[in-house]
């Protein structure tokens, strides 16, 4: 009798951790999306609620932003997103972190240039706070071609 009662517990925990990782790996997803679409608005106040801020934020091209800069360049059109699109992503949640790969291909009209096109390979650090994903840190490498 005491083997089937732990047999029970212990299939109704791998359940819950099973659902729990689902629900999570949705919300990552809905954080990513309201990251991507907050990029291309510039919207100050959505920028700063998806990030923490200690965000590291770095570029290709070896720059890294901290956290006002990433939203001031944004907000100030700086570097302005007309598109952004997202494909091949991938999400592994490890208690409460999410890692976030993906490919991101971009239009661009940054403030004194001509516009562009930006097309990179992108790691994510998603932290969970609460029930909230915040985002810790970001990495890119350039990619050859639009995946």
């Amino acid at each position: 009798m005491i083997k089937k009662i732990i047999f029970a517990m212990s299939f109704l925990v791998a359940i819950t951790v099973f659902g729990q990782k689902k629900i999570d790996t949705q919300a990552v997803t809905d954080a990513a999306e309201k990251l991507r679409l907050a990029m291309i608005s510039g919207e100050k106040s959505a920028l700063e609620s998806l990030i923490f801020p200690e965000l590291t934020y770095g570029h290709s091209g070896g720059h890294i932003d901290d956290a006002k800069e990433f939203v001031e360049k944004l907000v100030s059109k700086k570097s302005d997103f007309l598109t952004i699109d997202i494909t091949k992503q991938n999400i592994q949640i490890v208690g409460n972190t999410a890692i976030v790969r993906h490919h991101f291909y971009a239009t661009t009209a940054d403030l004194g240039k001509e516009p562009g096109d930006v097309t990179l390979d992108i790691l994510l650090v998603w932290t969970k706070v609460k029930k909230d994903w915040k985002l810790l840190a970001r990495q890119t490498v350039k990619s050859e071609k639009k995946k």
